[in-house]
Formats: structure tokens, sequence, C-alpha cells
């Protein structure tokens, strides 16, 4: 293990200080409220917002700001640094008073498809990128094999040691458990055969995506499993957009289940695909692991608005996620307050344009029709500001005053 130098390890320490002290407050506590109540469809005194940053985080942190030399603690620094950031904007960002570290679950023969996926051929400054995809041609689908899993113990270990001893007393450290795999069928055979080549084998080369998410399908549940019975799995139910009352009464002490954990998943890949082919090719093979799952988000940047059907018929669904370009009067009149609607905003809407109030009137526009139904305001994806790095604070103080206005 190596050894950190003092100015390392105090820098990390006292972020983790301040990281812990904001997570015991209790603005923080009545935050962890507003989220269970709406994820258990109570009303909570409005609804949360919350916003994730992505790429922009370079422009709001940059690497140049940092102060650790080790690649480790540096690491931590800026993740540590991101928490108390995310604290200035205002929204209801919750984090724990620990550290977690995840436990090592490795595929015994990787890469994990047979195949090596997310090769880059091409990036940009910017964030652009391509990727070498391995099944070329209709024969190369029979490479695809199904992997098997493991827990590797001493790295668990060694990892939450080595974490623990650069954090000391400034934060504690625990194990998290959850699947290496999730039933995210779409994103890996895009990953292994290519977008267009894919939507071409769904039309003209149907047995073939069959057989590719069989066996997708039994990789997802080989995953699920070995870290089940690895014992290593924790509750996943602190965390924004699905925190919530525990899952299906887990036990105080010792390992939990797969029935008391969240799963969030979506079908992005498939936005252009039609309701039918969709739940044939796609959906009808995550209900097979979403069944184990205590509760389901579904969806991200793609329309379901027209799917809304095939959607409600996840098992164990409790958040919809409604995309920007969904219809949300569609979704509010197929949920009936019966699940809660995460309503995604663009990211694009809020970042571009001089002012925000072109947003504040889609936001009114919207929250008019969601009041009185649980509902979440969550903004993703966000991969620059633009120079205005104080956009988010002013997007969450507009957004918490419309949430109040239609709680």
């Amino acid at each position: 293990m190596p050894a950190f130098t003092d100015t390392d390890l105090r820098i990390v320490r006292d972020l983790a200080a301040q990281v812990r002290e904001l997570a015991l407050t209790e603005e923080y506590d009545r935050r962890r409220q507003r989220w269970r109540d709406v994820n258990e469809l109570r009303r909570p005194d409005r609804a949360p917002v919350w916003c994730r940053i992505a790429l922009a985080r370079r422009e709001v942190l940059p690497d140049s700001d940092l102060q650790c030399e080790d690649p480790t603690c540096r690491g931590l620094e800026k993740s540590l640094r991101y928490y108390l950031f995310k604290d200035t904007i205002g929204d209801d960002e919750i984090f724990e008073p620990w550290w977690g570290v995840r436990a090592a679950i490795r595929c015994e023969e990787p890469p994990v498809w047979g195949l090596q996926t997310k090769q880059s051929i091409g990036s940009t400054e910017d964030g652009g990128f391509r990727y070498y995809h391995p099944i070329e041609t209709p024969d190369d689908y029979e490479k695809i094999r199904v992997p098997r899993f493991y827990h590797d113990a001493e790295a668990t270990q060694r990892a939450a040691s080595q974490m623990q001893d650069i954090l000391g007393d400034a934060m504690p450290v625990r194990i998290e458990g959850y699947p290496p795999l999730v039933p995210m069928h779409q994103n890996y055979l895009e990953a292994l055969r290519g977008m267009a080549p894919m939507m071409e084998d769904l039309a003209f080369r149907p047995e073939l995506v069959h057989r590719a998410m069989a066996k997708i399908t039994e990789g997802v549940l080989n995953a699920m499993r070995a870290a089940e019975e690895a014992g290593v799995l924790t509750p996943n139910n602190h965390e924004p957009m699905f925190c919530s009352d525990p899952v299906n009464d887990p036990p105080a002490e010792g390992p939990v289940g797969l029935h008391n954990l969240w799963v969030a998943s979506n079908s992005q890949e498939f936005d252009t695909v039609g309701p039918a082919m969709h739940e044939e090719f796609l959906l009808s093979y995550q209900k097979v692991c979403f069944q184990s799952f205590g509760r389901v988000q579904y969806g991200c940047c793609e329309s379901l608005s027209n799917k809304t059907d095939i959607v409600l018929g996840i098992p164990n669904l409790r958040i919809f996620v409604s995309s920007f370009w969904s219809d949300i009067a569609k979704v509010i009149e197929a949920c009936q307050g019966r699940y809660c609607i995460m309503w995604r905003q663009s990211a694009a809407q809020v970042t571009l344009p001089a002012t925000l109030d072109e947003h504040r009137a889609h936001l009114e526009r919207g929250l008019s029709m969601l009041q009185g139904h649980p509902y979440q305001i969550v903004l993703r994806e966000i991969e620059t500001l633009r120079g205005r790095n104080r956009r988010l604070h002013e997007w969450a103080k507009v957004a918490i005053e419309m949430a109040e206005k239609y709680a």
C-alpha cells in the first residue's frame, strides 16, 4: 500500500470532514424526507429538485484547482469538492456521512461478453467520441459469450482498508455491494454491434437479436446472482432520485437481497423502435431481471409517452421517467398517481439561452399539470455551462420556486 503525504491526507480529511458535517445537518434530513415521501407516493412539502453535472464539471471544478499529488487522493479530493460545490447550488442534493467502497465483483474470463467493447477510435476535446464495435458481421454474433462472476473478497477489503487509511477519523468507510451488470440489454448490444447495424438487425435478422438478448439476459442474471450469493449487497435507497423508505423490510444487520434494492434502467437506444418491437426485443428480456429487484426506475432521455402501456407492465415499477421529449400529459394520464413521475428537463434549454424565461414558462406549464401527482424535477447530462457557472444556482432557485407553487 503506497504511503500518502501528510499534505495529501490533510487536504482530503479536511474536505471529508466538511462533507460529513453537511450530510448530518437537519437540512439534509429534510431533503431525504422529501425524496422518501415522493418515492413512497406520499405528499411531500414540495417536489424534489435535483441536477447532476456531467462534462461541465471541468468548468466548475478544473483539475488545475486540485491540490493533492497522489492519484488516489487526487480522485478522492475531486469527488469531495464536487459534493461541496453541489451544496452551494441549493438543489435537493443528498449524500451520506460515510464513504462507500464498491465490492469487487469480477468477471471470471474478461472481457465481459467475450469481445472487447468501448475501444475508442476517436474523440474530441469537447467530449465527442467513437467506439469500435466488435460484431462487424452477422456471423460475429456467435462470438458473444455468457459471462460468469465472482466476488474478490481480498480486493474488496484491500480497497476499503486503503480508503479508511486515507480518510482516518474524518469519515467512516462502508463496503457497498451491487451487481456488476444491470438490465441495460440495449446498451450492451449497441456497444457490441453499433447503433445502425443493430437497427438493421432488428428489422432483417430478428433471430440473431433474440439469441443475443437471451445471452445478455443470462449474463445479467449471473451478475445479479453472484452479488447476492456473495452476501455483499447493501441497501441503495439513500441516493438521489430513488431515495426511499427501506425496500421490502431488509434485515437490520447482515447482507440484503436483490428484492431489497432499487434498479434503474432505460431504453435510450430503442427510442425510435415502435412499442411492439420494443416489447419483443428488449423489455421482455429486461422484465426477467426486473422481477428480482424490489423497486424499478425506468427511462432516461428517450420518449416513452407512446409506450406507456408496456412500461407500466414492468414488475415493481415505481418511477416512470418522463424525458423532455415525452408528452407529459400522456404520462400523467397513464400513471394516475400510482407511480412517481421523474420529469426530466432539457440541459440545452437551461444552459444555452441568455435567460431562464423560456424554461420558467416550460416549468409552469408542466407543473400545473403535475400538481397533485407524485413527481420529481431532474436536470441531468450537463455537458457545458458556457461560462455561466452560476446558471445551475439560478436554475435551482427557479425550479424550487415553481415546485413550491405547485406542491
